[in-house]
């Protein structure tokens, strides 16, 4: 029987117009999302157990997993809508509660010993994180096809969570930060927040390409990254990802002063 009068079948038949269709699912790219899934669930196990440096570096390679499952999908043509929500709800997980639940085990027990004003900021400002996290991914996955591709709108939930858990990890030999340091590390998670929701450009460096020709200086640069990483991989991750975060919002403030500074000189 011809397709034409298969689906005239289907059409008057109502179970068979009403069987599902079977799609399936590409399992490399969504297995890398699930290491990426189970780092941020591994990250908030070992802050709940009280291990800082561990939860840090899970969320780290959380980031790991998170680059390479979309790019394995992309050169391996396995892109799909199954792919991309289910990317997305790990997203959420790793780099909006694991960062949130990391600083509140970090900081949130010792701060309250201060008042339970302080501790109720420090809980406020570890959810602020998650609940902007969340706005994050929202506005991203609404306006992905609009977006240009070169900057992210707002700091990209993986690098916030790169700040917040590399803040907790390169802080973890400091056993009695005391209120002020426990006051920075809270107002460190609330800033990485709120840079997600702003409307400030980032770059994405999507069109950087790795097979490119460069000069033989950048390769050694790249070694010299690499060795100071390795020397002192939570420092130098928070110097980089804080780097990263800053840039933007200062390039904006130098902007609003010279705007400022012309408009009282003319």
């Amino acid at each position: 029987m011809d397709p034409y009068h298969v689906g005239l079948m289907n059409e008057h038949d109502p179970v068979a117009s009403a069987r599902p269709r079977r799609r399936a699912i590409y399992l490399l790219p969504n297995l890398l999302t699930t290491g990426c899934l189970f780092s941020g669930f591994y990250a908030i196990v070992a802050a709940i157990d009280g291990n800082f440096e561990r939860a840090g570096m899970a969320v780290f390679v959380a980031m790991l997993f998170d680059g390479l499952d979309g790019r394995v999908a992309r050169l391996t043509s396995t892109e799909s809508a199954f792919g991309k929500e289910y990317d997305s709800l790990a997203d959420m997980v790793a780099f909006g509660v694991a960062p949130a639940i990391v600083s509140y085990q970090w900081g949130v027990a010792r701060i309250a010993e201060y008042g339970r004003a302080w501790g109720r900021l420090g809980w406020l400002a570890a959810f602020f994180y998650a609940v902007t996290a969340a706005l994050r991914l929202a506005r991203f996955n609404t306006r992905v096809a609009t977006q240009d591709k070169r900057y992210f709108e707002g700091l990209p939930s993986p690098s916030a969570a790169a700040v917040v858990s590399g803040f907790i990890w390169a802080s973890t030999e400091w056993r009695e930060p005391g209120l002020v340091g426990l006051i920075v590390a809270f107002s460190v998670t609330a800033l990485a927040g709120a840079l997600m929701v702003s409307p400030l450009s980032f770059p994405s460096f999507k069109n950087f390409d790795l097979t490119r020709p460069v000069r033989f200086v950048w390769l050694v640069i790249a070694v010299l990254v690499l060795v100071v990483v390795a020397g002192d991989p939570s420092r130098a991750l928070l110097l980089s990802f804080g780097s990263y975060a800053l840039f933007p919002p200062l390039a904006w403030i130098v902007r609003r002063l010279r705007r400022l500074r012309r408009r009282e000189r003319a």
